[in-house]
């Protein structure tokens, strides 16, 4: 600005051209903005066509008219800017401390000192003033009710529960949207302290605490004791106005969340009640996030794995490690869990070998499937583990029991083998060959049958004697029995069942069952160690018929011998006194010692 008021223009427009239009062009807001102090630029009119940010700040939203002018501490001066301000140049009028009046977009009118200088063009023409403010701004009184009004009506009918508390807790002020919330007067809730409502005074006394050391809240949560005695539920968001470093008041808007509240505690007790239904499973299940981190695990889960898994630490599986099926380790990236997510499949029946923090490992097969949100995006994993323990061994069992057939198959058609060819040998007359085949034969399945009703698990000694003597021992003295109970291997009883059908059939054709008075007493004992056992076994004859030395071997003696020696890894010794054939078999149990 000049000295004398005015700035020339050399390139402003001529007389008759659209001066406001080439006025807001005199000055690039950057540099309006780059004035640290606020400033306006006026054409002919009255009309702001131009102002910085500072001013804007001061007048609020434009566009801005200049209403009226007027020289400070002279309200003569009125009259001579009602002229405008082309008259106020043509009179002389000085521009320095005016009061202007300006209405803002809003039609608040604010009246604030000003200097001004005029901007003329190049033929010495006023086209426009450029203003410098001062002060505040102060609104008109008029102006002053209304906007104080305004704010009266946006505090009390507010769509959000407001309230104003003192330095000392208590409520200030509270508009109609708070009242309703808690059901309250406000002659019942003014004036009273605001921990007074609070339901949890921890909290209320956290938020005062806070409040008072100058942080703002923002959403902190709360519980409200309403007129009724109802809980509600609501967020908090606020602020303390400071005076001289002291509080005066806090400002608080209150948001009712109970609905929101009411539908997350429902959400909840559905996932407990989804949890309590998972925990029950019998089947070891637990979940993942889209990263791998274990989220969830159920009871079983634990027992499976051995361990307590720990929640966002563990990645892609509940066991401490984890082999395949071979034995080969299995890194958990490598999981079928991980699998399943890195590849974005589900993964059905993968084996693999979990080892317990114990060292004991358990075969179980995995079943991963994604978890997707309702865009589809994959937000986690489950995965169940099925312990294939009982499946492995059945599988075992079954292996051996395969084995067991084929190597009893292979045996029972070598002890056919045998008894036919001893038979044949032993049988002078072709006719009766088949009569004593088939008998012996006959032995054979018998035993296979009493062995087959026990799944070749071992056979009890008495009832293996049972089997062969059942028609004698029910003739009282005939059979006299005298020996513990034993559980016989099964390849021990199936020896036995055959000597003693050889030894009994031999008796009743020759020996003493042959005879009305003959006896028989057959006794057998074990001893045992803690690692082996050997078992006796004592056949006598007595009251038969004289008995003489036979001049060879016949087929029970050797099938006798043999069994014991071969199949027993024993021994059979017979005597053939005069007064009866006596057996005695002694053969090691080994680790079948019951």
């Amino acid at each position: 600005m000049s000295s004398t008021g005015t700035a020339a223009c050399s390139d402003l427009p001529r007389i008759g051209e659209d001066r406001s239009q080439k006025a807001s062009q005199w000055f690039d807001r950057d540099l309006l903005d780059a004035i640290s102090a606020p400033v306006c630029l006026c054409d002919g009119d009255g009309t702001i066509v131009r102002s910085n940010r500072r001013a804007e700040q001061l007048l609020g939203p434009g566009p801005h008219v200049v209403e009226f002018r007027q020289r400070t501490g002279d309200p003569g001066a009125a009259a001579a800017d009602d002229a405008g301000v082309g008259a106020a140049s043509g009179i002389g009028t000085s521009l320095q401390g005016r009061r202007l009046t300006i209405a803002n977009a809003q039609g608040l009118r604010r009246t604030v000192s000003a200097d001004g200088e005029l901007l003329r063009d190049g033929q010495g023409h006023i086209v426009g003033t450029m203003w410098h403010l001062h002060g505040s701004g102060q609104l008109q009184p008029e102006q002053f009710e209304l906007e104080h009004g305004r704010l009266e009506d946006f505090f009390h009918n507010a769509a959000v529960a407001l309230h104003l508390v003192a330095a000392d807790g208590t409520i200030l002020r509270a508009n109609q949207a708070e009242l309703d919330l808690l059901g309250y007067d406000a002659r019942d809730y003014v004036g009273r302290s605001i921990t007074e409502f609070h339901d949890d005074p921890d909290t209320i006394a956290d938020i005062l605490r806070r409040l008072g050391a100058g942080e703002r809240l923002d959403k902190y949560p709360a519980r409200l004791r309403a007129r009724n005695g109802d809980i509600v539920h609501v967020q908090i968001t606020s602020n303390a106005l400071f005076r001289d470093g002291k509080l005066v008041h806090t400002r608080c808007f209150t948001v009712d969340v109970s609905e929101q509240h009411a539908i997350q505690q429902a959400l909840q007790k559905q996932v407990a009640r989804e949890h309590e239904l998972l925990d029950a499973l019998p089947v070891a299940l637990y979940t993942t996030d889209a990263d791998g981190r274990v989220a969830f695990f159920n009871r079983a889960a634990v027992e499976f794995s051995g361990r307590t898994p720990e929640l966002g630490s563990d990645y892609w599986c509940v066991t401490a490690r984890l082999y395949e099926p071979d034995g080969t380790p299995l890194p958990h990236h490598r999981c079928p869990m991980a699998v399943a997510l890195k590849e974005g499949r589900d993964v059905r029946g993968a084996e693999a070998l979990a080892e317990r923090p114990d060292g004991t490992r358990v075969p179980f097969m995995a079943f991963p499937s994604q978890l997707r949100d309702a865009s589809g995006t994959v937000v986690g994993a489950v995965n169940m583990l099925v312990d294939i323990s009982e499946r492995k061994r059945a599988e075992s069992e079954q292996r051996a029991l395969i084995d067991e057939l084929n190597h009893r198959v292979k045996n029972a058609l070598a002890a056919v083998q045998a008894i036919a060819a001893q038979t044949l040998r032993s049988t002078p007359e072709p006719a009766s060959f088949a009569a004593n085949f088939e008998r012996r034969v006959v032995a054979l399945g018998r035993a296979h049958d009493l062995l087959t009703r026990r799944r070749w698990t071992g056979l009890g000694i008495g009832e293996l004697i049972d089997s062969e003597l059942a028609a004698e021992i029910g003739c009282p003295g005939r059979i006299q029995l005298e020996g513990p109970e034993i559980t016989l291997p099964p390849r021990m009883a199936l020896s036995l069942r055959l000597a003693l059908h050889e030894l009994a059939d031999n008796a009743r054709r020759h020996g003493a069952l042959s005879a009305p008075a003959g006896r028989i007493r057959l006794h057998w004992s074990q001893a045992s160690s803690a690692s082996s056992g050997t078992l006796w076994l004592q056949w006598n004859e007595v009251n038969g018929p004289p008995v003489r030395p036979p001049g060879k071997r016949g087929f029970g003696v050797r099938f006798i011998e043999h069994s014991a020696s071969a199949e027993l890894g024993g021994a059979a010794r017979f005597d053939f006194d005069p007064t009866g054939v006596s057996c005695r078999i002694e053969a090691p149990m080994g680790e079948a010692v019951p």
